[in-house]
């Protein structure tokens, strides 16, 4: 007779595999590339966002294209290690933990990221389907708009249709989750869009 796991024994490992995550997921990347590259601190810059289309108002492509890939690789790898290791639980574990962390660093007081570039490494390593649909919208509205935020907003809503389709009931539960974190982490942006207001890619504000 098999039985069932014990939750006094599983929690040690889940908070283990949360706070790995959530510890790779803090890491302000936007914020170290920028100081390193003598550009000042991204925080006093634009929207004051640490993520790459903050960055790239300094006028560094460079610098926000390596944001970006750093942000997404730091969840792609969480997620990846996770559930390599100990299974798809464990990597659903990992995504709540490294989006918590880029959007809730303690190192930054708890003033991180929108989420949008480490969430689309999470789906990418979670299922890549998924992750390459949302991207896919990503990448349409940026060329029809040239708007980031609404771009994410989009993608973010559309993440939880793919994953009903083209992945577990487990991922589109977290597709939610995560559509519901973006969506609050960009308030202000939605509130600038309704005004016409919101600064476009290539502008400085």
């Amino acid at each position: 007779m098999i039985h069932p796991i014990s939750w006094e024994y599983v929690w040690p490992y889940l908070l283990a595999a949360f706070s790995a995550a959530y510890l790779l997921g803090s890491i302000p990347f936007g914020v170290i590339l920028t100081r390193l590259a003598g550009a000042g601190d991204i925080r006093r810059i634009g929207s004051g966002n640490i993520g790459a289309t903050n960055v790239l108002r300094t006028g560094r492509k460079g610098l926000a294209a390596l944001t970006l890939v750093l942000d997404a690789g730091k969840g792609w790898l969480a997620v990846f290690i996770a559930g390599r290791l100990y299974g798809p639980d464990m990597a659903i574990i990992a995504c709540y933990g490294v989006l918590i962390g880029h959007v809730f660093p303690l190192w930054l007081r708890f003033r991180g990221g929108k989420g949008v570039s480490t969430a689309l490494g999470v789906l990418l390593a979670l299922s890549w389907p998924v992750g390459v649909a949302a991207l896919l919208v990503w990448i349409a509205v940026v060329v029809a708009t040239r708007l980031s935020s609404l771009a994410a907003l989009v993608a973010a809503a559309a993440t939880p249709v793919f994953a009903w389709f083209l992945a577990t009931q487990q991922t589109t539960e977290f597709a939610v989750a995560l559509a519901v974190l973006i969506w609050l982490r960009h308030l202000g942006n939605i509130r600038r869009l309704l005004r016409g207001e919101e600064s476009r890619i290539g502008s400085k504000g």
